[in-house]
């Protein structure tokens, strides 16, 4: 029996996008290091555009390494697209780890800033592991709460600011978090696709805030794939809202089927159910999604093995098929690098930020990239 015209069109319509986009390159203008040498360990940043075209970046900073007692979140802005850069600000130093940061511009001019707090360097032992000038410093940042205090310090955080950054919120609790934060929905609504962190379950799912980020409840937890384990399997998600009123989100996948994929799961009811998480065919991790002003989709994310770096692939139907990659960096050291995110400025270029760990120096800084997408 021959096929129906819609059944053909669905089966071949992947092998058309892949025909028209597989020529498609990422033409790097321009990269270079943006944190000052004076800067320590940078890791987990987060690039953002706001209306008015000024740029955020922000990350966590203040570090001995990758794993230690001292992340501070910190911010630089740019108001020459990523010309130049502010010096370095803190906006957060809690009393212990405070880790990965997401930054976005809400509807209404609020800027937020996302974080979560972590012990692991307790967890892991890594204290007896460090030499005894650290071991001393680490002891001296230990001792500044009892067990108890610091346990109660973990969490997933917010910071609000409704001036343009000049004066920040208390940490917020968010339910959930994700490296590169959340995002606006149309209906104005605030979804933050992520994970527990500091639950036993270790659940994946949404957390809403429909008053601007000032409070944040559970709205839907995401399925599971068959076989698939969730607390250690799934990590580091971000979602975006298509132009077809869809929500595109990706996992991180650890499980052993599809192991350092990009998994994708979809939203067609505002964010209540999603699909059962599927694979894309993306070897690389995390990632991070932006919309281009002609609707197309961008997802950027690190590939740590060689050539070490960062990619991006583009949809131009809202996620549905994704390009073949678009090398963005390949000239990484080690795996210990990525989580890039992109923006798209005035005229038309894409620029992305990263962390990368630079042997020579002996710590992690942030690097840049402006590229456009050509033929």
């Amino acid at each position: 029996m021959n096929p129906t015209p819609g059944s053909f069109l669905r089966r071949v319509w992947p092998l058309l996008v892949a025909a028209a986009l597989g020529a498609q390159t990422a033409q790097v203008l321009e990269t270079k290091t943006i944190t000052p040498p004076e800067e320590p360990y940078a890791g987990w940043s987060t690039l953002a555009r706001r209306a008015d075209g000024e740029l955020w970046v922000t990350w966590s900073g203040g570090r001995d390494g990758h794993i230690c007692p001292f992340g501070q979140v910190k911010a630089m802005t740019s108001k020459d697209d990523g010309a130049s850069w502010t010096w370095p600000r803190v906006l957060l130093d809690g009393p212990i780890d405070d880790r990965d940061s997401g930054v976005m511009e809400t509807a209404k001019g609020t800027l937020l800033v996302t974080t979560f707090t972590s012990l692991a360097y307790e967890e892991r032992g890594l204290l007896a592991k460090q030499t005894p000038e650290r071991q001393a410093r680490w002891k001296a940042a230990q001792s500044r709460l009892t067990a108890e205090q610091r346990q109660a310090q973990l969490g997933e955080w917010v910071l609000r600011s409704t001036d343009g950054g000049k004066t920040w919120s208390p940490p917020i609790a968010t339910l959930v978090n994700s490296p590169h934060g959340p995002t606006q929905l149309k209906d104005g609504r605030l979804l933050y696709v992520g994970k527990q962190l500091w639950t036993k379950e270790g659940k994946i799912g949404v957390a809403e805030s429909k008053d601007d980020g000032l409070t944040w409840t559970w709205l839907s937890e995401i399925p599971t794939r068959p076989g698939d384990e969730v607390k250690k399997g799934y990590h580091e998600l971000f979602a975006l809202e298509t132009d077809d009123g869809r929500i595109v989100a990706q996992i991180r996948n650890h499980n052993k089927p599809d192991v350092g994929e990009t998994l994708q799961t979809e939203s067609a009811d505002g964010g209540k159910t999603w699909t059962t998480p599927r694979s894309i065919g993306v070897w690389g991790l995390p990632s991070q999604l932006l919309k281009l002003k002609d609707g197309r989709l961008v997802m950027t994310y690190g590939y740590r093995r060689k050539p070490f770096g960062n990619q991006a692939r583009i949809s131009p139907d809202q996620g549905r098929t994704w390009s073949e990659p678009l090398t963005i960096s390949a000239d990484g050291e080690g795996g210990d690098l990525g989580y890039p995110s992109t923006v798209e400025l005035a005229d038309g270029t894409l620029l992305t930020v990263w962390y990368e760990f630079q042997k020579a120096a002996g710590k992690a800084v942030l690097r840049q990239a402006k590229w456009k997408i050509g033929k």
